[in-house]
C-alpha cells in the first residue's frame, strides 16, 4: 500500500507543478506560490473532520519545521531558477531532494532487500534524466555557482519529507496544517519585504487554485504514504519521481519534445518502481 500511495504522490506532485508551471507564464510567481498555498490549505480545512486524527505537539512541530523546509525550498529553487541554467538546477535540485530521504531513512535503520537497492540506485538515475530538460551536456558545463543553491533548495526539499516522517501515525493529515500555515505565513513575509506582487489575474486563477488543490492532495498521499510504515527510503524516492508525471503532461498537452536524456529517463523510471515492487 505505501508504495502505491507514493506513486500516487508523485502523478499528482507532478500535475500540480505542471499547473503551476502553466500558472507561472500568466501570473507573478509569487502570486502563484502563495494563492495556491492557500487554496491547498483551505481544501485540507474542509476536508480535516474526516482526514484528522490525535495529534500531539511535537507532530504540529514537525509538520511546521517541514512547511518552513518546503517553502524555503522553493524560494531558494525559483531563485535559482531566475538566475542560473535551468537545465542544470533542475536536476541537480531533484536528485538532491530524492537522495535526502533515502540517506535518512538508511541511516535510520531502514531495512530494504537487494531488488529495492538497485531499484533506489535506478530512481535516482530517473530523477537526473528526467529533470535534464537541456540534456546531460548542460549538467558537464554546469558552474559551481548554479549547483550550491540548487542543492541546497533540494535539502531543502528532502527535509520537506524527512521531518513528515517524524509525525505520528494516529495523526492522519492533521500535521500538514502546521505545515502549510507555517508555509504561507513564510512566503507572505518574504514577499512583503521584497514588495513582490501577489495578485492573480483571473484567467489564472482556476489553474493556481488546481495546482494548490492538487499539491495538498500530493503532501497528503506521501504523509499517508509514511503513514503506513512505508521506508522512507522506499517512500521518499519513489514520491520524488514526480518530475516523470510532468514531463508526459508536457509532452502530451504542451506537444513539447523529449530529449533523448528524458526519454531514457522515462524508462528508467519504470525499471525502477518494477524493482522496488519486486519482493525480496
Amino acid at each position: 500500500m505505501a508504495v502505491v500511495l507514493a506513486l500516487a504522490s508523485a502523478v499528482v506532485y507532478g500535475a500540480s507543478d505542471f499547473l503551476g508551471g502553466l500558472s507561472s507564464r500568466r501570473a507573478p510567481v509569487f502570486g502563484v506560490v502563495a494563492v495556491s498555498q492557500v487554496a491547498g490549505l483551505t481544501a485540507l480545512l474542509l476536508l480535516l473532520p474526516w482526514l484528522g486524527g490525535p495529534t500531539t505537539a511535537a507532530d504540529l512541530a514537525w509538520g511546521a519545521g517541514a512547511g518552513l523546509a518546503g517553502a524555503a525550498g522553493l524560494l531558494l529553487f525559483f531563485r535559482t531558477l531566475a538566475t542560473g541554467v535551468m537545465s542544470v538546477v533542475a536536476p541537480v535540485t531533484a536528485v538532491t531532494a530524492a537522495a535526502v530521504p533515502v540517506l535518512v531513512g538508511l541511516l535510520g535503520g531502514d531495512r530494504i532487500g537487494a531488488w529495492a537497492a538497485a531499484g533506489i540506485v535506478l530512481a535516482l538515475v530517473a530523477v537526473v534524466l528526467v529533470s535534464a530538460e537541456g540534456g546531460l551536456g548542460a549538467l558537464r558545463a554546469a558552474r559551481p555557482a548554479s549547483i550550491g543553491p540548487a542543492l541546497v533548495a533540494g535539502v531543502a526539499f528532502g527535509l520537506f519529507f524527512v521531518l513528515l516522517d517524524r509525525t505520528g501515525s494516529e495523526s492522519g493529515l492533521t500535521p500538514l496544517v502546521a505545515a502549510r500555515v507555517a508555509s504561507v505565513l513564510m512566503v507572505l513575509t518574504v514577499a512583503s519585504a521584497g514588495r513582490r506582487a501577489l495578485r492573480v489575474p483571473r484567467v489564472a486563477l482556476p489553474l493556481v487554485l488546481l495546482s494548490g488543490i492538487g499539491d495538498m492532495a500530493a503532501n497528503g498521499l506521501f504523509l499517508l504514504a509514511a503513514q503506513v510504515d512505508g521506508p522512507l527510503a522506499v517512500v521518499g524516492v519513489l514520491t520524488a519521481l514526480y518530475p516523470v508525471s510532468t514531463v508526459v503532461l508536457a509532452q502530451l498537452v504542451l506537444r513539447e519534445r523529449l530529449v533523448p536524456a528524458q526519454a531514457a529517463g522515462l524508462a528508467t523510471a519504470a525499471g525502477a518502481v518494477v524493482l522496488i515492487t519486486l519482493p525480496g
